[in-house]
């Protein structure tokens, strides 16, 4: 975790330090105008803001940190690859339904782009799908 908050304020000082050379780019590449007006507003402005919400996640990951007082696995020396392997949850390799939930995502899409005809179709075959995927287990070869 240490090392997540030294990367995130490694970011924070990029991004506010590309703040001031854009700034300072667009001043110089625009020698006929005045400074204050040579200034690309959106820019700067965009990079500082990116800055700050490195900034943020930084300090909260630091206070995170901080109150739980542990380590990760990654920031102790003599962790083994196992150390940082948890338990994620149980997957099936084998089910198609999250094809179907992509597909249906996908028609509900095109139905957004190409007609609203299509919107609850995709929303049709989004309820099959969803219920298929949470219920796949309790019919079948599979069932528990």
């Amino acid at each position: 975790m240490r090392t997540n908050i030294g990367i995130w304020w490694v970011i924070c000082g990029f991004f506010v330090v590309m703040s001031a050379v854009y700034t300072f780019w667009n001043i110089v590449d625009h020698p006929d105008i005045v400074w204050f007006h040579a200034i690309e507003w959106v820019g700067t402005i965009a990079l500082l803001f990116v800055g700050f919400m490195a900034a943020l996640i930084a300090f909260y990951i630091g206070r995170v940190h901080r109150a739980q007082g542990g380590e990760l696995p990654e920031d102790v020396l003599t962790a083994d690859i196992d150390d940082g392997d948890p338990e994620i949850g149980e997957f099936s390799p084998w089910s198609w339904w999250p094809i179907v939930l992509a597909g249906s995502a996908a028609i509900a899409a095109i139905g957004l782009a190409v007609g609203s005809w299509m919107l609850p179709i995709g929303f049709g075959v989004f309820a099959v799908a969803i219920v298929g995927w949470v219920y796949e287990y309790y019919r079948g070869n599979f069932a528990r």
